[in-house]
């Protein structure tokens, strides 16, 4: 038995502080909806990092989505990932025939910048933000493999280019690696345009059974697991063993290596993350992720596309919603719709959603998801 991706939905990405959760989540849903051609669905698994309690319900109500299973998931920038995983595998599992996935996040309700730290953990006390543990990151990648600047504002110059042909994406100018650098020093290496930004945005996909529709994309596997303990026992960058092994998880139920993916979306929240997710995801070998990008490898009418939507540096991270936004750009390729940032023949797509933040441990979640196929 499979499951398929019936259909797929996003609102616009930006801070759009005055557009209430409700309203953004019916852009997504109505979209999704109709993408898939049902009106109904049997349960609903949504995901939201800050929202209230009741979130999904408040926005699900609106629409007339009620009287059903609705249950709401949290993991961090993995939440929706980690809602789609679980809706999949409600379906293999003969529990559901159709489920609505949904992710929502108001970010500029909570947040003028970065998100603030957690005070109960050591890290959160001393006022580690994330890009700060991306700036850790980075500096350890420097000190193992070399990394040049100049390699590090590359990501951003790619992706950048790669969101000025996505009208949905929050950032759309191309910009120049000495416009990168030259912006403000937000962690060291990380400049300001190295940076995700915050972002308010919802994004769905109706997941079903098999029902003999050319236009419906199988999901070929999807993985999921937190991070083991970390400490100074480990010698790799954070995140880095948490994504290898569920990249590595994922490839084996898929039937297939990396070297088969057409186009990957990643988690880009900081230019390194995609370098050290595409070494994880064994696009190439510890230290090569700066050369994938420099060569064109990983860049629209390269060999291996990664992030043709922009990524969370052009479309931004509004947390909740990032996983299916992800989803969706996959869904898009591989049914050829994707207009102007269109990967030529793609048949398989492979998405990668980091989420981190809790000290001790490498990594809050990871998913990651084989389409197509």
């Amino acid at each position: 038995m499979n499951a398929f991706v019936y259909g797929v939905g996003t609102s616009r990405f930006g801070r759009q502080p005055g557009v209430a959760g409700p309203a953004l989540a019916q852009q997504a849903i109505l979209e999704a909806l109709g993408d898939a051609g049902v009106d109904s669905v049997e349960a609903v698994y949504a995901g939201t990092v800050f929202g209230a309690p009741g979130t999904a319900q408040r926005a699900l109500q609106t629409l007339g989505i009620t009287g059903i299973p609705i249950l709401t998931f949290e993991n961090a920038c993995a939440t929706s990932s980690t809602a789609f995983h679980e809706a999949r595998h409600a379906v293999l599992s003969g529990r559901y025939e159709r489920v609505l996935c949904l992710g929502i996040e108001t970010m500029t309700a909570h947040f003028d910048g970065p998100i603030t730290p957690e005070p109960t953990d050591a890290e959160g006390r001393a006022g580690l933000a994330l890009p700060g543990v991306y700036a850790m990151v980075a500096s350890r990648y420097r000190y193992l493999y070399d990394l040049a600047p100049e390699t590090l504002a590359a990501v951003a110059v790619k992706n950048r280019r790669h969101g000025a042909l996505n009208d949905r994406a929050q950032h759309g100018t191309p910009v120049t690696v000495d416009e990168v650098l030259a912006s403000r020093m937000i962690a060291d290496p990380l400049t300001l345009m190295q940076c995700c930004d915050i972002s308010d945005a919802a994004a769905a996909a109706v997941v079903g059974v098999g029902r003999g529709n050319s236009r419906d994309i199988r999901i070929a596997a999807s993985a999921l697991r937190s991070g083991e303990l970390w400490d100074h026992r480990s010698t790799l960058p954070w995140g880095y063993e948490l994504m290898r092994q569920v990249s590595a998880q994922a490839w084996e139920e898929a039937g297939i290596g990396p070297a088969e993916v057409d186009m990957f979306e990643v988690h880009d929240a900081f230019t390194i993350g995609e370098i050290t997710a595409t070494e994880a995801l064994g696009l190439t070998e510890p230290g090569g992720g700066g050369d994938l990008v420099l060569s064109g490898h990983t860049e629209l009418g390269g060999k291996q596309p990664v992030n043709p939507s922009g990524g969370l540096l052009s479309r931004g991270h509004p947390l909740g919603a990032t996983g299916l936004a992800q989803i969706a750009e996959g869904v898009w390729q591989l049914r050829g719709s994707a207009g102007t940032r269109q990967v030529a023949g793609a048949r398989v797509a492979a998405i990668e959603t980091m989420g981190g933040g809790t000290a001790g441990i490498d990594g809050n979640g990871c998913v990651v998801v084989v389409l197509g196929g």
